[in-house]
């Protein structure tokens, strides 16, 4: 059974990897394409202003690489201010960006899905009332968990750091999606974001998906492939080890 890894090009290399390692065959088939921003001054001033922060809340890895690639020169994490995940894949990203430690929020390790929800169980102990957040995300995303801090009486703004676009597929990844058209049975699919499915809809618009089994690592990614037509969609853990076992 060959695993398809449809997360952006830049994480679904080191998720074959890991894979592979594992035992597991595995191919990279990315159905989002990360770009930066054309204008890197929000994210440049959103540096300035991090010391009066008390949460800087990530939704991605994405979201840590491209605001830390946009920093001033000299620029480093403020003491005290503490920086939100909402998964493992984004807590790694921000121990490698340098974030202190003991100041890294994430979900519980045996969470049983990681997401805003999770992350707000590890936050809504604190006092929140007069304190100023920050969410560092794409273009557009949920907003469920600034608007639960806003009902705690903190003020939440937002910086885009990244844009998100469909997939230009290279000649090697419009010839996995053929073959998976072509052999169902032989091709399981891993999906990371709702996203994701519907560009592979727009990419393979006639396509039959009632042969075709997914993993999904999350309830709203695994609702969106079942409404694509995928006949067998699973719930994963968002780690390589745990889609393994799965696959």
């Amino acid at each position: 059974m060959q695993l398809i890894v449809t997360r952006p090009r830049a994480q679904a290399a080191g998720w074959v990897r890991e894979l592979q390692a594992l035992g597991q065959a595995a191919s990279a088939l990315p159905l989002i394409e990360i770009t930066a921003l054309d204008d890197p001054a929000p994210v440049r001033q959103a540096w300035l202003g991090l010391g009066q922060r008390a949460l800087v809340m990530f939704v991605s890895a994405n979201a840590v690489m491209h605001f830390f690639a946009a920093a001033p020169p000299g620029s480093g994490w403020s003491a005290g201010v503490l920086a939100g995940s909402t998964g493992p894949g984004t807590s790694a990203a921000l121990r490698s960006a340098g974030v202190p430690a003991p100041l890294l929020v994430e979900p519980a390790a045996d969470a049983p899905k990681f997401d805003s929800e999770a992350l707000w169980e590890r936050l809504a102990g604190r006092q929140w009332a007069g304190r100023s957040v920050l969410v560092v995300r794409g273009e557009d995303g949920r907003d469920w968990l600034a608007e639960t801090l806003r009902e705690r009486g903190a003020a939440v703004d937002f910086v885009a750091a990244y844009r998100r676009r469909p997939p230009a597929l290279t000649a090697g990844e419009q010839a996995l999606l053929r073959q998976a058209l072509a052999d169902p049975a032989g091709h399981l699919w891993l999906f990371s974001s709702s996203e994701a499915v519907g560009h592979l809809r727009i990419l393979a618009p006639a396509a039959d998906w009632t042969r075709s089994a997914a993993l999904a690592s999350h309830p709203r990614i695994a609702q969106a492939a079942r409404a694509a037509g995928f006949g067998r969609v699973d719930l994963v853990a968002p780690r390589p080890a745990a889609v393994a076992a799965a696959a």
